[in-house]
């Protein structure tokens, strides 16, 4: 059985990740095909859960990311295609990368879209009061904006339909345009 590829496709809320996830697990050119929406994995903390954008939720955030990087790789052994939706920011790569060490196929892609379309795309979507979701969303689009040596795996979709965007991100897939590397 041939092994899977884990596709990250990330990016500050409003840039149309959990769409064009969905779409692309979908699509797969491989027989099967998995859709891991992340922010499940912060829902399934029943007790002692610390919202995922405050400053002491890094310990927490590590090993959420570590749990479903885990079932990512064995989705990918059980020869899946994993579509990895979610706020993995450079700052949470490390994992990712000692998954490229051990030989797993990890993309990288950002979807970033102008900070304008960003927000009205994204303020009315959460639970969150308006200021204070004005307030994250604004915080997220600042820590995906300059993204120094991952600047080249940014898709922008600020003027782009989904079918577009999706388009755009099979076809880095398919060039490997966006892999991570030792």
């Amino acid at each position: 059985m041939k092994q899977g590829r884990i596709i990250i496709i990330t990016g500050s809320p409003g840039t149309g990740k959990s769409t064009t996830a969905s779409i692309v697990a979908k699509a797969s050119i491989l027989l099967k095909s998995v859709h891991m929406h992340t922010d499940d994995f912060y829902h399934y903390i029943q007790k002692g859960a610390i919202p995922p954008f405050l400053p002491e939720s890094q310990e927490q955030n590590l090993i959420v990311i570590e749990a479903f990087l885990e079932a990512a790789k064995r989705f990918a052994r059980g020869g899946f295609d994993v579509i990895i939706d979610g706020i993995v920011g450079p700052w949470f790569l490390e994992p990712w990368l000692k998954a490229v060490h051990d030989n797993y196929e990890v993309h990288y892609i950002i979807l970033r879209a102008a900070k304008e379309e960003t927000m009205k795309r994204a303020i009315n979507r959460s639970k969150l009061d308006e200021d204070a979701n004005i307030e994250l969303v604004e915080k997220m689009w600042e820590q995906f904006n300059n993204l120094g040596p991952y600047e080249s795996n940014i898709i922008d979709t600020t003027n782009q339909s989904i079918e577009q965007s999706v388009s755009t991100i099979k076809a880095v897939i398919e060039k490997k345009s966006s892999l991570l590397t030792l």
